[in-house]
């Protein structure tokens, strides 16, 4: 399977045959035109329709240059005062991770990736929505590569964000890979799915959400800067597939909507630096605390779980 996705993926460039294997100029011309998302499989996406890279190819050494498009509109990542949700910045260069790591570097598929850290900085241009989907380059630079018997255990790489010809941010990230052995070693039997916690979320407004079923902070009995995470494992985009543990784009989420929390006005996460210090588990309590930093737009987030942090977030917000 490995290697059919491999031969599908590099096939994007070549023409389609009209008539047996006769190829006109036209068609090898209109081929190189044709946009696809890359094979699902690759970004460790169920859902296609959840794939944001198109393609990619090789770079500078050790590097890599990855087409993504963002859509208008998504059911989750929605605009707001015309901008594009900063996190598809984060769910891109985590999709960039798993596919390079599958396609370029031979990581089995089936193989776990525990991410440790992902960070991103973008300027407001850069998330300005435009009558078409947007369109982004992401050239990517792969660093500090470990391997053991030849094969990838991890990696940090680093992605500089570029929109009609201009930088417009910068990301970084770095994870492990596991087989799926090891993984079951580590992990043991785990809970996939789990009842939500009892009580009501926070007002969908109060956290730059439209829907209940998007908001993942549960109302606090006083206000307060602290909640209680709230997990949904049916959510079709939060849980794409099932899982033993909170996603970090659910714990990145949470960061999101609790420096949103904080401040009157909406504003827009432009930069954050996320730190996953341990497994969030589902079946236990997690606890999402914001602290602002004064007159600077920085937000401090902190999830702690059966009294140990499992992730650290500073987020960087900009009032649109």
């Amino acid at each position: 399977m490995q290697k059919n996705l491999k031969a599908y993926a590099h096939t994007a460039q070549q023409a389609i045959p009209l008539q047996d294997e006769s190829r006109t100029e036209e068609s090898r011309w209109t081929a190189r035109r044709l946009t696809r998302t890359v094979p699902r499989e690759y970004t460790h996406r169920a859902a296609v329709a959840e794939v944001f890279l198109t393609d990619w190819a090789p770079g500078q050494p050790d590097g890599f240059v990855v087409s993504a498009q963002w859509p208008r509109g998504h059911s989750f990542f929605l605009q707001r005062s015309g901008y594009q949700d900063p996190l598809l910045i984060a769910e891109s260069v985590r999709q960039v991770g798993s596919l390079i790591a599958h396609a370029e570097f031979g990581v089995p598929l089936g193989h776990h990736f525990l991410m440790h850290n992902l960070s991103y900085t973008v300027t407001e241009q850069g998330l300005a929505t435009a009558p078409i989907p947007t369109e982004v380059e992401m050239r990517v630079t792969c660093h500090d590569l470990s391997k053991r018997g030849g094969q990838l255990t991890g990696m940090r790489y680093q992605v500089t964000l570029v929109r009609d010809g201009r930088s417009v941010g910068f990301a970084e990230a770095d994870f492990n890979c596991l087989s799926p052995r090891v993984y079951q070693r580590l992990r043991g039997r785990r809970p996939t799915s789990v009842a939500p916690a009892r009580g009501q979320v926070v007002p969908p407004a109060s956290v730059g959400r439209v829907l209940p079923s998007d908001v993942v902070l549960l109302a606090p009995e006083k206000a307060s800067h602290r909640w209680q995470l709230h997990l949904d494992t049916r959510h079709p985009i939060l849980f794409d597939h099932p899982v033993d543990h909170v996603p970090g784009m659910v714990l990145m989420e949470a960061a999101r909507q609790a420096a949103q929390a904080v401040h009157p006005l909406p504003v827009l996460a432009l930069g954050m630096d996320s730190t996953f210090s341990r497994f969030a588990e589902l079946d236990a309590p997690c606890w999402i605390e914001a602290e602002v930093a004064e007159d600077s737009g920085l937000v401090h987030v902190t999830g702690t779980q059966n009294g140990s942090t499992v992730f650290t977030a500073h987020v960087t917000t900009w009032h649109a």
